[in-house]
Formats: C-alpha cells, sequence, structure tokens
C-alpha cells in the first residue's frame, strides 16, 4: 500500500511532460499511487505528489549523496523501505536532467531478476487440469443419481452411565 494521500493529475501531467525525453513512459495507477513503465518495465512511481525511481547498488549512491529520502510505503512501518528513492527537485525540473536519471532506472528495472510466477502456475494447473478431463470425456457429462450421494448416518449418542 503506497501512502495515503493521492496524486494530483497536474502533478502526473507535469512528470510525464518532464520525461518525454524517455521512450515509451506509461502510467498505471496502483494502491492510491503511480506506477511509471518505459517499455513495461516499473522503473518509478508517484505518491503523495512525489517522484521516486528504482535503485540498485549501480545508482543508489547518486541518491545517497543528495540526501534524497528512501521510498517507505507505510508511515507506521518506518523502518520498511523499498528499492526506490526520491528523485531530486533540480532533476525534475530539467528534463534532460532528468531523462538521465530515469535511464539509469530503467536499466535497473531490466537488470532486476524477474519474479517467479510460481502461484501463478500453480492456479493455472489447478484450472487446466478439470477442463482437460471434460475435453478428453466422450459424450454428455455424467450426472449423478440420488441414490449415489453418500448417506449420512445418525451419530450415537454416548453411552450413559448407571
Amino acid at each position: 500500500m503506497l501512502g495515503s494521500m493521492a496524486v494530483s493529475s497536474d502533478y502526473l501531467q507535469y512528470v510525464l511532460e518532464q520525461l518525454s525525453g524517455v521512450a515509451r513512459v506509461t502510467s498505471r495507477r496502483m494502491f492510491g499511487g503511480i506506477g511509471l513503465y518505459s517499455d513495461e518495465l516499473f522503473f518509478g512511481l508517484i505518491d503523495d505528489d512525489t517522484l521516486f525511481f528504482k535503485v540498485n547498488d549501480s545508482n543508489r549512491g547518486d541518491y545517497v549523496a543528495r540526501n534524497m529520502a528512501a521510498f517507505r510505503p507505510f508511515p507506521d512501518k518506518p523502518d520498511l523501505s523499498m528499492s526506490y528513492f526520491e528523485v531530486p527537485a533540480d532533476a525534475l525540473e530539467d528534463r534532460d536532467e532528468l531523462a538521465i536519471w530515469a535511464r539509469k532506472s530503467v536499466a535497473v528495472a531490466a537488470s532486476a531478476p524477474k519474479p517467479r510466477r510460481r502461484a501463478a502456475a500453480r492456479s493455472r494447473k489447478a484450472s487446466v487440469a478439470p477442463s482437460r478431463k471434460k475435453a478428453d470425456a466422450p459424450g454428455p457429462a455424467p450426472t449423478r443419481s440420488p441414490a449415489a450421494k453418500p448417506r449420512r448416518t445418525a451419530r450415537r449418542a454416548p453411552a450413559r452411565k448407571r
């Protein structure tokens, strides 16, 4: 969950205009904020009208040297941060400078390991298996007769002590 403040449409438009020097930038609303993508690579986000770019060891020093804050999605958990840092205001105001910072973050996003999709694969297997059975079965699907239902048995009451 991102911060509690919404992203204004004016700020989003400003950021997108400033990022015009970066290839195919798109934005998507997510968790109350905005995700920024370049060629489907998630490289930045906007939360509470603040721009953050993705970092790793190759570009984190640029942000640390400028005393920029790490993105902290949960105000009640200040120790939890993500691999995103606030973009310096002077870089945001200079399109050419911002493009340099953004391209570094796009490179970081491109080099990041792809997330494993085990849960998605599991759910896909579960949904595929029953459909194969239906497709492989000749004729109409069998129906259960009332006699085929398992009978419910009454539970015996515990024996009384005499």
